[in-house]
């Protein structure tokens, strides 16, 4: 039952997690961004994570990614927690796995709520906790031929 404090557009939605994905396909930014459009959200935080030209000073040729046949799974109980942990509207999260090339996008996060620091406040946690937790690796080769990975345990 609600309190006599609540706003009716302050209540949580019943599902909040609109779009999980891992895909090998190439990501959009206006798929996330329209999955977690909602009437009763003032604010709406979005981030794109992607490739870059370079890591710990050296220059990155090529980066790939792979992942755990439960990456998804484990996003989706990520994504789960962040927006019973935030007063979430709507919730949504892609990471691309596979050969990707620089300015590529690699994951797409975005969190809607009823204001903006809630919004930023869920966002931060949807993505620190996408890259903590969920078993994607990447594996970088540098211009001078040496690799590494990163995430892998």
């Amino acid at each position: 039952m609600a309190s006599m404090n609540d706003h009716p557009g302050e209540r949580a939605a019943a599902d909040p997690v609109k779009l999980i994905g891992v895909r090998e396909t190439p990501l959009s930014v206006d798929e996330v961004f329209r999955a977690v459009g909602d009437d009763a959200a003032g604010g709406t935080v979005l981030f794109v994570g992607t490739v870059r030209d370079h890591d710990g000073g050296s220059s990155v040729d090529r980066l790939g990614y792979s992942c755990h046949p439960s990456a998804e799974a484990e996003l989706r109980r990520v994504a789960e927690k962040v927006a019973a942990n935030h007063p979430v509207r709507a919730l949504a999260a892609v990471h691309r796995v596979g050969d990707l090339e620089i300015g590529d996008l690699a994951v797409v996060v975005a969190v809607s709520c009823p204001h903006r620091a809630e919004a930023f406040a869920a966002c931060r946690a949807l993505i620190d906790d996408l890259k903590r937790e969920v078993p994607i690796w990447k594996h970088q080769t540098f211009s001078d031929g040496t690799e590494e990975w990163v995430g892998a345990c």
